[in-house]
C-alpha cells in the first residue's frame, strides 16, 4: 500500500511538470489503463477517489475551461469532470473520431513514450524510468529528438479578406473622387527557438488585389518580416524587420529595419532606431531613419507613457527634400471594467532642407473609447470602438488608420481631424468581422474631406 501511495505521489508530480512544460499529448486509453501501466503490469480496479486525485493533480477547475470533447463520456458520468480537465490540460487525447475509447487497454510502449517526454522536459521520473527501462532503451533518443524538433519550431497563419470604400470630396477640377480596395492577404508565421533566451520569427505575406481590372489575379508575395527577439541581462531585445508601432501608431505603424531595447516590467524605459521601409520599396516614398525612446509605467488600471521620436531624411514623391521631423508625445489609458478610455497629445518640430515648415499644424490630439473586444478563440465574443482625431501635419509620419488622404510622409501632411467609429464579432472560433467608419477633412482645407467604410473577415490557425 505504502508503495501504491509513493508511486501516486510521483505520478502526480510528472503531471504537475508535464503541465508546467507543455509536454506533448500522450494517448491515455482511460484513467484507470493509465494507472495500470504505472503499478507494473497488474490489471488493478481503481477507485473513484484515485482517478479525482490525478485529475486535481493538474490544480485547475473544469470550469476553466470548454465542455468535454469526447463524445462516449456523457455529462452524467463518474469521471466527467476529471476527464474534462485532463483533455484541456494537454494530458490525454482520444481518436480521431473524438471518442475517449475508456474501455481499451494503454500499452507499455505508449506509456514509455509519457515518460521519455518527460524526461526530456527534465521531470524527475526515476522510478518511473527504472520501471520502462527496456522500452527506454529503444525509444528515449528519438523520442527526445522529435520533441525538442516540434516545441522549437511553430507555424501559424492568418487570412483576411478586406474591402474599403473610400470617397473624397475636393474642392478642385476632378470634384469627387470615389475608390475601393478589395484584397486577400495571407500571412505565414514561422517562430524558431534558438536558445532558451531568444526566438526567431519571420513572416511571408501574400496579397491577392482584386481591385482594378475585374479578377486579373494581380497578387505580390514577398518575406515581410524577419526578427530576433531575446534578453541581454536585464534588457529585452527585438532587432530585425518588424512592425514598429511608435505611440500607439498615432505616429508611425509600418514595417521598419530596426532595433528595440527596453528595461523594466510595471516602470519600462525603452529606446528604438532604425529606418522606415514600408513603402520605401516602391521607390515612390521614403520615411527615413528614425530614433527615440519612450517611458511608461502600468499602475493598476491606469497606463501612462511619454516618449520622443526623431525622423531624419525622408523624402516626398521621389524627390529629395530631405525632410526632418522631431515629434514628443504624452499619452494615457484607464480601465473600467469592460471600457477603456484613452488620449494622447503630440507636438511636431518638421524642417525641410534645414529650414523650419510653416503653415502647418504642429501639434495635435486624440481620445479614444473601446467597450470589450472580439477574442478570437472565443466565439461570440464582441467589442465597440470609437475615436477622435485632432492631428496637425507635423504630429505623424505613417499613422495607424486609412482614414484620410491628406497627405504623408512629410511636408505634403495637412493634418486631418475627425472620427471613426466600428465594431468587431467573432463569428467562430478563429474567425472574426472587423467593420469601421471614418468621417474626416483636412486641416488646412475644410471642404477637402473623406468618408470611409472599411470592412475585413479574419481567420488565424
Amino acid at each position: 500500500m505504502q508503495a501504491a501511495k509513493s508511486m501516486v505521489e510521483e505520478t502526480r508530480q510528472l503531471l504537475l511538470k508535464a503541465a508546467a512544460s507543455r509536454v506533448s499529448k500522450p494517448r491515455r486509453r482511460s484513467i484507470a489503463e493509465f494507472f495500470k501501466c504505472i503499478f507494473l503490469k497488474e490489471e488493478i480496479k481503481m477507485k473513484k477517489s484515485l482517478v479525482l486525485a490525478m485529475a486535481m493533480a493538474l490544480g485547475v477547475t473544469a470550469s476553466a475551461y470548454a465542455a468535454n470533447p469526447f463524445s462516449d463520456v456523457p455529462a452524467g458520468h463518474w469521471a466527467y469532470d476529471s476527464i474534462n480537465k485532463l483533455a484541456a490540460a494537454g494530458v490525454i487525447e482520444g481518436y480521431g473520431d473524438s471518442t475517449f475509447g475508456g474501455d481499451k487497454l494503454m500499452t507499455r510502449y505508449e506509456m514509455a513514450q509519457i515518460v521519455a517526454k518527460a524526461m526530456a522536459k527534465g521531470a524527475n521520473v526515476d522510478k518511473l524510468a527504472a520501471e520502462f527501462a527496456d522500452e527506454l532503451d529503444n525509444l528515449g533518443v528519438r523520442v527526445a529528438n522529435l520533441e525538442k524538433k516540434a516545441d522549437n519550431v511553430k507555424v501559424t497563419g492568418e487570412l483576411r479578406y478586406k474591402y474599403m470604400s473610400k470617397e473624397k470630396d475636393a474642392d478642385d477640377a476632378n470634384g469627387n473622387c470615389k475608390s475601393f480596395e478589395n484584397d486577400l492577404r495571407s500571412r505565414i508565421w514561422v517562430t524558431g527557438q534558438v536558445n532558451d533566451d531568444w526566438s526567431y520569427t519571420g513572416m511571408i505575406e501574400n496579397t491577392q488585389d482584386f481591385a482594378g481590372t475585374p479578377n486579373s489575379g494581380d497578387e505580390e508575395t514577398s518575406f515581410a518580416r524577419a526578427y530576433v527577439e531575446g534578453k541581454i541581462g536585464g534588457l529585452n531585445v527585438t532587432a530585425g524587420r518588424y512592425n514598429a508601432f511608435l505611440a500607439n501608431g498615432n505616429i508611425y505603424d509600418a514595417k521598419a529595419d530596426g532595433v528595440e531595447v527596453s528595461y523594466g516590467d510595471k516602470v519600462k524605459v525603452t529606446g528604438f532606431a532604425g529606418k522606415g521601409t514600408d513603402d520605401a520599396e516602391d521607390g515612390a516614398v521614403s520615411y527615413g531613419n528614425y530614433c527615440g525612446g519612450e517611458l511608461s509605467g502600468a499602475f493598476d488600471n491606469l497606463n501612462l507613457a511619454a516618449g520622443y521620436v526623431n525622423f531624419k531624411d525622408m523624402g516626398t514623391d521621389g524627390t529629395d527634400t530631405n525632410v526632418d521631423n522631431a515629434i514628443w508625445y504624452v499619452g494615457a489609458d484607464y480601465t473600467m471594467g469592460d471600457v477603456n478610455l484613452s488620449a494622447m497629445y503630440l507636438k511636431g518640430d518638421m524642417s525641410e532642407n534645414d529650414k523650419d515648415v510653416t503653415g502647418i499644424d504642429d501639434d495635435g490630439w486624440t481620445a479614444g473609447l473601446t467597450y470589450k473586444g472580439a477574442e478570437a478563440s472565443e466565439a461570440g465574443s464582441w467589442g465597440l470602438f470609437a475615436n477622435y482625431y485632432d492631428l496637425g501635419g507635423q504630429t505623424y509620419v505613417a499613422h495607424t488608420t486609412d482614414a484620410n488622404s491628406f497627405g504623408d510622409y512629410g511636408v505634403k501632411n495637412q493634418g486631418f481631424k475627425g472620427y471613426g467609429v466600428g465594431a468587431n464579432y467573432t463569428f467562430a472560433k478563429n474567425i472574426v468581422g472587423t467593420v469601421v467608419y471614418y468621417d474626416t477633412e483636412s486641416k488646412l482645407d475644410s471642404k477637402v474631406d473623406d468618408q470611409l467604410v472599411w470592412a475585413d473577415l479574419t481567420f488565424t490557425f
